[in-house]
């Protein structure tokens, strides 16, 4: 290997790491008021249920302002938009350490949904722009795994600090990462990959815009189907696995850090998929995440069965949001990819938000026993059509592949008698795309 290619796969590498700890960052600051919950609530005078809203909040805000604020940021480049946007993280996790009151807590909050929702669209299409398509699971995992540690280890870690110095002190010290991940942005990661020569461009036989879309909006939905159920259960899982955790050292939390633990395994096996396997391999992890949650309910009584259905279950869910982010740029190509790369954020807040929302619906009607089966049947119905989706794009691509092998233009002779006077040659080159 050249020193050249030797520079380039540091670059790269320091770049996907960089951008780790950008989503660490931001997944930290989403779910930050869940660890120091009880402390802002006596602090500002409010009711712990109100705090809560300030997450919910946060995901609402996130799906309403993503595409408007791609848009308006489409003249920029994807890195500075990115350095911008945590910038605004900053300011606004500085605004909410210093908010003397509830109000002025959410207005800030808002600021950081919205500097989320455009951090997440640019993060998602820069890091197909850095790497080959068949490179892009892994570095999605990579930047993903900066999600992960967000909440395995970002926020309780935030609870620590809140515990020990105050609330503010946590979000104080939320708004310096936010600064140097903006920093460390801007320095070490490159504008745009080297294999892009032409990210607007579109080669002669790329499919219609429309028929891209279409795809895209495709997966992008059944996706959205499939965290809709598994969120359904996620929101009780304390109450559903609550029996069982009786037996473990730790309870629930233990439990917890099991799950979060596999979904981390999880991720690391999407990193290692071979770019062939990971279309395959998003419909298989929902497969395994209905299967998990059908299991819950003959989990309830022992730890033992209780620990293997979190595992399979964090390891299934652990992998689908990088899964699902590689197949849906995979899907939108170089000319959807802004478009692509809004929609994740998107749809990954409307799974949670639909999904809890549908799951509390059946924990008030019917208690929270009521919820895996329907759950598992969402998630169920979601990879299939996922499979059958997969399959009819595998068979639209082979099919003009199998026409162009039958065709006189890729014959290697032609038959003099065949040619016509009139040039019918030339004519049926064109047609062939020649």
């Amino acid at each position: 290997m050249s020193k050249s290619s030797v520079a380039l796969m540091d670059t790269l590498r320091r770049s996907l790491l960089v951008l780790a700890a950008g989503t660490f960052v931001m997944v930290t600051a989403e779910m930050l008021p869940t660890a120091v919950l009880p402390q802002m609530a006596a602090d500002l005078g409010t009711t712990p249920d109100r705090v809560g809203v300030l997450v919910s909040a946060w995901a609402l805000a996130v799906v309403v302002v993503s595409f408007p604020l791609v848009r308006l940021a489409g003249r920029w480049g994807r890195r500075d938009v990115i350095v911008v946007a945590m910038a605004a993280l900053a300011v606004s996790a500085a605004l909410t350490a210093a908010a003397p009151d509830y109000p002025l807590v959410l207005a800030a909050r808002l600021l950081g949904a919205a500097a989320c929702g455009l951090l997440w669209a640019s993060v998602n299409a820069h890091t197909a722009d850095l790497v080959p398509g068949d490179r892009l699971a892994p570095a999605v995992a990579v930047v993903l795994g900066g999600a992960t540690l967000g909440t395995v280890v970002g926020v309780p870690l935030a609870g620590v600090v809140a515990a020990a110095t105050g609330w503010r002190a946590a979000f104080a010290g939320l708004a310096v990462l936010a600064v140097l991940a903006a920093v460390a942005v801007r320095v070490a990661v490159p504008a745009a990959g080297a294999h892009v020569a032409s990210p607007a461009g579109a080669a002669p036989d790329d499919p219609p815009v429309r028929m891209v879309l279409g795809r895209v909006a495709t997966t992008t939905g059944l996706v959205g189907l499939l965290l809709v159920g598994h969120f359904a259960a996620y929101t009780f899982v304390t109450r559903l696995l609550a029996a069982p955790a009786t037996a473990l050292p730790g309870g629930v939390p233990t439990l917890l850090l099991v799950f979060g633990l596999a979904s981390a395994g999880g991720l690391a096996v999407v990193g290692r998929l071979p770019a062939a396997r990971v279309a395959l391999a998003l419909p298989t992890a929902g497969a395994l995440t209905a299967v998990a949650l059908a299991l819950v309910p003959l989990a309830t009584a022992h730890l033992a069965s209780a620990v293997g259905v979190v595992v399979l279950w964090g390891v299934a869910t652990g992998a689908l949001p990088a899964l699902a982010q590689t197949e849906i740029m995979r899907r939108a190509g170089e000319r959807l990819r802004t478009t692509a790369g809004a929609l994740i954020p998107v749809v990954l807040n409307l799974g949670v938000a639909v999904g809890a929302a549908a799951g509390s619906a059946v924990v008030a009607r019917s208690g929270a026993s009521a919820v895996p089966l329907p759950a598992a049947l969402v998630v169920l119905v979601a990879a299939a059509g996922l499979a059958v989706a997969q399959a009819r794009m595998r068979r639209a691509t082979a099919f003009p592949a199998s026409l162009s092998r039958n065709t006189p233009s890729a014959m290697t002779t032609v038959s003099p008698q065949s040619r016509s006077p009139m040039g019918a040659e030339p004519n049926q080159e064109c047609m062939n795309g020649a």
